[in-house]
């Protein structure tokens, strides 16, 4: 009796380890692992696809449950076991899974990562001219967020419930427009309001800065806020068990009918590398019919199926990896990248990703972003255009200051009211690349609209409403030209020392007035001399003036 108590014991290895043990003992361990193994399904929802890697990060946990299910079983039965199958099967799946995700990195595929995505060159004339102001979308995330939650903050019966999901840029009528449907506010929330459903909707005109309630007739039932077999993600599971999906979000057709859509996508290099999106999943929630699509069958009114952080992260590789993996790390002949911002998230810890604006274009949303050298200076050396529908990527050459630059640039006009400025869309205005903002004061509320050259963003002109700001900034770049072409004889260069410097703001531009010994006033908008900061009362500086306007020297 203690010979055999001894083989059984869980703290002697060797035992553990070679006893040949009971199958009986086997079996049962393994039936009673298939609860956690149901249950962690169901709550994980792994694609049963051998290029999921949450699919073998679910057999991995699987092999750890019925480990520690068999030793307590078999210690509390005193029968024999052995940990070495399952020891063995967990090193071997772990050491391959280890090594497959390895070699599917870019290090061993720089080419292959590099041509994922298809970028053709592209003219200053595919930015939307000016004229088509409907297809200027000034508003960030930010606003959005804060005019629907005003509108559902006036709708008693929905703002006890539920709460304003996340916001997706859509193009609706040939129009842009920001959605979000209306998400259950927890679990008892859910239970109170699971027979009814989501009752409708929120969309955001970015153009005039309205906000509207959309009620439907009936209730969206299958929503990612919902539980158990109502959650969406779980729904979509169920009826595509294989197939690999994400950027599941809120879109709206051109009747306004509500429709979630994912987007499916494969690994196309080695078996975890290279994501490439190949086709959608659309869902109806007030009825939960699934129909899946193929990429180029997806119907005209989905804006989204290439989501934009996918194909900025594809356009940096195809950017940076031409000339392989290490020419990006060292040399970096060629090498460019979308324009970055840094977050921080809840632990203060800070990360870049990229960041873009977005253009309604052809019935389509497009993102833009800057491209810039990987040296980090604050200049790009063009843009891309990119439709979130087909991926169709063009790159324009357009040097300039890139989108943060022009921010500073804009809030520099008005600095004496402390605006901020939002991510910049990009129009063309009479043939010129041109940054198109807002400006927001301290609670996220539009107050002015600003306009700056991409070539020379010391070319500001700004506004309280969208169209003024277009038509001062077409007169500014218009005399630009003009004054560019006269000869410099017009101007004298005079030696000032300053006795005043007096700033004023007209017409939401500040100008810049000095005065000098003799009384003689000058002035300037500060923004073309900007080198003025430096300067004191008393300092005598060189200038170049026309007897009214100075500029510097």
């Amino acid at each position: 009796m203690k010979k055999h108590i001894k083989v059984v014991n869980a703290s002697n290895q060797q035992d553990v380890w070679n006893v040949k043990g009971d199958k009986k003992s086997y079996l049962i361990s393994a039936l009673i692992t298939l609860i956690p193994t149901f249950v962690l399904y169901y709550l994980a929802l792994p694609a049963l696809n051998i290029k999921s890697q949450g699919l073998w990060l679910f057999v991995l946990a699987i092999l750890v449950f019925y480990v520690v299910i068999l030793v307590i079983y078999c210690s509390i039965k005193r029968t024999r076991f052995s940990l070495k199958p399952a020891v063995l099967s967990f090193g071997v799946l772990l050491a391959v899974f280890l090594l497959v995700n390895f070699f599917s990195a870019r290090l061993f595929h720089a080419k292959g990562y590099s041509q994922i995505l298809n970028v053709q060159d592209g003219e200053v004339e595919l930015i939307p001219s000016v004229e088509k102001s409907n297809s200027i979308a000034l508003m960030d995330t930010a606003s959005a967020e804060r005019l629907g939650d005003r509108k559902i903050g006036s709708l008693s019966g929905v703002v006890s419930q539920y709460n304003v999901g996340e916001y997706i840029q859509i193009n609706k009528n040939d129009a842009p427009a920001k959605v979000s449907s209306l998400a259950y506010d927890g679990f008892f929330k859910w239970m109170s309001n699971k027979d009814k459903g989501i009752p409708g909707y929120v969309i955001v005109n970015p153009v005039d800065m309205s906000a509207d309630y959309i009620s439907l007739e009936s209730g969206m039932k299958y929503v990612p806020s919902a539980y158990f077999s109502k959650d969406l993600h779980r729904h979509i599971r169920f009826k595509y068990p294989t197939v690999m999906f994400g950027n599941l979000h809120f879109e709206v057709d051109e009747e306004g009918k509500p429709w979630y859509v994912c987007s499916v996508y494969d690994h196309t290099i080695a078996l975890f590398g290279g994501t490439k999106i190949t086709g959608a999943i659309l869902v109806d929630p007030i009825s939960g019919a699934c129909e899946k699509y193929e990429a180029g069958n997806v119907p005209q009114w989905v804006d989204v199926v290439f989501p934009g952080d996918l194909i900025c992260e594809q356009y940096n590789d195809y950017a940076q990896l031409q000339h392989g993996y290490f020419n990006r790390l060292f040399a970096q002949k060629d090498c460019r990248q979308v324009t970055t911002m840094e977050r921080s998230d809840e632990e203060g810890e800070s990360s870049y990703y990229p960041d873009y604006g977005y253009i309604a274009k052809d019935g389509d949303i497009w993102i833009y972003t800057g491209v810039t050298s990987v040296n980090g200076d604050s200049s790009n050396i063009g843009f891309i255009l990119a439709n979130e529908r087909t991926s169709e990527t063009r790159f324009i050459s357009s040097a300039g200051a890139d989108e943060f630059s022009s921010m500073k640039s804009a809030e520099g006009e008005v600095q004496e009211k402390g605006y901020t400025a939002s991510f910049p869309s990009l129009i063309n205005v009479d043939g010129t690349p041109t940054y198109i903002m807002v400006l927001k004061d301290a609670n996220n509320l539009v107050k002015m609209y600003a306009a700056v050259n991409v070539e020379q963003y010391n070319l500001v002109t700004t506004a309280t409403s969208q169209d003024e700001c277009i038509s001062k900034y077409k007169s500014l770049i218009h005399r630009e030209l003009d004054i560019s072409s006269e000869d410099d004889s017009e101007y004298t260069k005079v030696n000032i020392k300053v006795q005043k410097i007096q700033t004023v703001d007209i017409d939401g531009n500040t100008w810049i007035y000095i005065v000098d010994e003799k009384k003689n006033i000058y002035r300037a908008k500060y923004i073309d001399v900007i080198e003025m900061v430096l300067v004191e009362e008393g300092d005598t500086i060189s200038v170049m003036t026309n007897g009214d306007l100075f500029r510097m020297k």
